[in-house]
C-alpha cells in the first residue's frame, strides 16, 4: 500500500475501484487508508501486536527463569529450571502458574539463553544400564585438565554406579597406577568397598609390573580388597558411560572458576566441586530428580524407604567354572574353556546379555540368553 499512501498523503483524487483492481488489494483497504489519512492529516504504520496476548508469559516469570538460568549454571536445563520455579511458587505465590517444559525452553530461546543440540539422541531412545543399589559398583576413569602454565594435569573421578555419587576425585600430575590407586582408597575409606570396580583400557587401569605373569598394580589393589576388577571392552566408551558423561559435567563447572596454578590448588577446586555435585546438583538420571548424596542415603540397601523404583536389570554374579570349563548362569550354561577349570569369573547380566570376565578384569567373552536354549556359545571377547 506504500502507493496508494504516498497518493493519499499527496492529496491525488483516487478511483478506489480502479487502484484496488490495478494494485490487488480490496476496496475496503483503500477506503480505510483513506480515512485514516482524512482523520489523522498523515499515514502512519502501526503495530501489528494484537492488544490483549493472555497466553503470553508474565515479565516477572520471565525474569526468574533468566536468573535462575544464571544461578543454576547452564549445566541445569528446563527441568531444573522447573523444580526451582516450583519452589519459589510455594515460597512466594506469584499470580502465575509454574510452566511446563517447553515453555521454559521458548523463554531461554528468546532471551537467547537455550544451547541447541540438534544432533543429540532423544532421551526416550536410551535403555539405562544401572545397578540397584550402592556400593555394587564403581566406575572410574580419568580426564585431563589444563593448568595455568598450559600443563596439564590428571583427574581421576570414581563414580558410584546406582547413585551416581561422586565418591572419589583426585588431581595428579599424570594418569598413573599410583593416581588411580589414591583414588580408589580415598572413595573406600569415605564411602565403603564396593563389589566390583569398572574401568576402561587405560594404561593406568592394566599396566603390568615388570616380572612375567603379574597382575597391574591397580588390580592388585582391588584384589587386595576383595574387590573384582572388570574392563570395559576395547573401543567402546559406552560401557564406562556415567563416569565419561560426569568429566563434562566436572569440566563446565571448572570452566566458571579461576584456571588453577597447581594439582593443588586443582584439588582445592576439586574438593570444592564434589560437595556441590553430590550434596546441591540434582540429576536428571536420579528418581525425582534427586542429588546423589540423597539417592546415597535413601537407598534400600542403606535402610531408606523400600518404595524407591529398581531401574535396572544390571545383575552381578560369581560362577565357579566346572572341571570341564563350563559355567551356570540364570539357569543356561555357557563354556569359557578348560583354562578356566577351577577359577571364578565374573558374569554380569544386562537384560537378556551376559558378559562374562577373568578374575583379573579382562572378559573373556559375552553371550545372549534364549528361552528355547539352555546351552548356549560364548562368543570370544576381541
Amino acid at each position: 500500500m506504500n502507493l496508494l499512501d504516498a497518493q493519499l498523503v499527496a492529496g491525488v483524487r483516487l478511483n478506489a475501484a480502479e487502484f484496488a483492481r490495478e494494485h490487488g488489494v480490496s476496496v475496503r483497504t483503500v477506503y480505510r487508508h483513506q480515512a485514516r489519512v482524512r482523520d489523522e492529516g498523515e499515514w502512519n504504520e502501526r503495530s501489528r501486536r494484537p492488544h490483549s496476548s493472555p497466553r503470553v508469559t508474565p515479565s516477572d516469570l520471565d525474569a526468574w527463569i533468566c536468573k535462575l538460568r544464571a544461578e543454576l549454571g547452564v549445566d541445569n536445563g528446563a527441568d531444573f529450571i522447573h523444580d526451582a520455579l516450583i519452589e519459589v511458587h510455594a515460597a512466594t505465590g506469584p499470580p502465575w502458574r509454574v510452566p511446563s517444559r517447553s515453555t521454559i525452553n521458548r523463554v531461554l530461546a528468546r532471551h537467547d539463553l537455550l544451547q541447541r543440540n540438534p544432533a543429540k539422541r532423544p532421551r526416550s531412545s536410551f535403555r539405562r544400564f544401572a545397578y540397584a543399589r550402592p556400593r555394587d559398583c564403581y566406575q572410574i576413569d580419568a580426564t585431563n585438565v589444563r593448568l595455568a602454565d598450559g600443563s596439564l594435569a590428571a583427574v581421576f573421578d570414581v563414580l558410584d554406579d546406582c547413585t551416581r555419587t561422586l565418591v572419589g576425585c583426585y588431581a595428579t600430575t599424570a594418569e598413573t597406577a599410583e593416581g588411580a590407586v589414591t583414588a580408589l582408597r580415598q572413595a573406600f575409606g569415605e564411602y565403603g568397598v564396593p563389589a566390583i570396580v569398572l574401568s576402561d583400557n587405560g594404561t593406568a587401569f592394566t599396566s603390568r609390573l615388570t616380572r612375567p605373569g603379574s597382575i597391574s598394580t591397580f588390580v592388585q589393589c582391588l584384589l587386595d580388597h576383595h574387590v573384582r576388577p572388570i574392563n570395559s571392552s576395547p573401543y567402546h566408551p559406552q560401557t564406562c558411560g556415567k563416569v565419561e558423561r560426569h568429566h563434562q559435567t566436572l569440566k563446565k563447572w571448572l570452566s566458571t572458576q579461576p584456571t588453577p596454578a597447581t594439582p593443588t590448588q586443582l584439588q582445592n577446586l576439586l574438593d570444592v566441586y564434589r560437595r556441590y555435585y553430590n550434596t546441591e546438583r540434582r540429576h536428571s538420571a536420579l528418581p525425582r530428580r534427586a542429588t546423589p548424596a540423597q539417592a546415597w542415603t535413601d537407598a534400600p540397601s542403606l535402610g531408606g524407604p523400600t518404595s524407591l523404583p529398581i531401574q535396572t536389570d544390571a545383575t552381578l554374579h560369581r560362577c565357579l567354572v566346572g572341571t570341564t570349563g563350563v559355567i551356570s548362569v540364570a539357569g543356561h550354561r555357557t563354556s569359557v574353556g578348560t583354562t578356566h577349570a577351577g577359577a571364578t569369573v565374573t558374569a554380569i547380566r544386562d537384560h537378556n546379555r551376559i558378559t562374562v570376565y577373568h578374575h583379573d578384569g579382562q572378559p573373556v567373552g559375552h553371550f545372549h540368553l534364549t528361552p528355547d536354549h539352555t546351552y548356549i556359545s560364548l562368543t570370544p571377547a576381541p
